[in-house]
């Protein structure tokens, strides 16, 4: 089971990737999904870990993305519920 699970709503796509990369370096964390809305206008990046790890990276990522992007949610659950584990497909 996933410890902790975040995610990051970004304008643009460079500003996403941007944020990801930011992400992976700050914390042992992995990308698990990512959603791409209006063209890749609005990106929503979800990675998992460990609830510290995924804390950090959240902050490294909203940093890195917020200098060239908008950022429009950003979340971190705890120990989430197997129903929300079954929303990204990941497995429990």
């Amino acid at each position: 089971m996933t410890e902790a699970i975040g995610l990051l709503e970004i304008e643009g796509l460079v500003a996403a990737i941007e944020g990801l990369d930011a992400m992976v370096k700050a914390a042992n964390v992995r990308l698990v999904h990512s959603e791409k809305r209006l063209g890749g206008r609005l990106v929503t990046i979800i990675i998992a870990g460990s609830v510290s790890a995924v804390d950090a990276a959240i902050a490294a990522g909203e940093a890195a993305a917020d200098r060239i992007g908008n950022i429009y949610g950003k979340e971190v659950i705890a120990n989430p519920h197997a129903e929300v584990i079954k929303f990204f497909d990941m497995e429990s």
